[in-house]
């Protein structure tokens, strides 16, 4: 089955994330003070088996958001769930997501959002941003956030599996997401092969800064 078919080779990939050793920790606490707002909160779900914080793409992701944004203050929070390698706890890690942007907009009427996540993170993001999935199920965003939800970036989402994408299942934020599937990498129903193409690839191909880039330009039309 297709769905048997993606837990194995979204286990199989992210468990190479895991071994690598390469996750880092992100900083921002899940309560936020008035005192601690910022202009944009990063809100990020690493990928399977990722020691629990931004992950081997959030990490630089965030980095590479403060580079570019450096006249706004840019702060972010690590999902926090699982991540577990079974591919269960995307329904969890929504919710956690979904919380923690209600409790920081009702605590920061000023601060915008941009989410998202990698591997079973980018299943988290869509289950936050109202896409069913495979994955399971979980808390979403209110509809009334969603205009403060600037950008939403994936890498490598399982929805590519099914012949689905953010922009295409969401009419709310499929115009402001932007997603990465390389050749190659089969856990987002990639095609081809070819060295720098696969799963592992996005936080040193370039996809990092694009979505940095992306996020930048949303962030200042916003």
């Amino acid at each position: 089955m297709l769905h048997n078919r993606l837990r194995k080779l979204t286990l199989l990939a992210c468990a190479v994330v895991g071994l690598a050793g390469t996750a880092t920790v992100g900083t921002a606490s899940a309560a936020t003070s008035a005192a601690a707002c910022s202009d944009l909160e990063i809100v990020f779900a690493r990928g399977s088996g990722e020691a629990p914080g931004l992950g081997i793409t959030g990490t630089p992701l965030v980095s590479d958001v403060k580079s570019a944004l450096s006249s706004a203050s840019v702060s972010s929070y690590a999902v926090n769930y699982a991540a577990s390698y079974d591919q269960t706890s995307a329904g969890p890690g929504a919710t956690d997501m979904s919380n923690h942007i209600k409790s920081t907009a009702a605590a920061c009427p000023d601060t915008k959002f941009a989410i998202g996540g990698y591997s079973q993170g980018a299943s988290v993001t869509d289950i936050a941003i109202g896409i069913r999935t495979y994955l399971g199920t979980g808390q979403t965003i209110p509809t009334e956030l969603a205009p403060r939800v600037v950008a939403v970036i994936a890498f490598g989402n399982p929805l590519g599996l099914y012949g689905q994408t953010i922009k295409t299942a969401s009419p709310t934020y499929g115009p402001k997401s932007l997603e990465f599937c390389n050749r190659g990498d089969t856990v987002c129903g990639g095609t081809g092969t070819g060295p720098g193409y696969g799963h592992l690839s996005y936080a040193t191909d370039g996809s990092v800064d694009q979505a940095a880039a992306f996020v930048a330009k949303q962030y200042n039309a916003s």
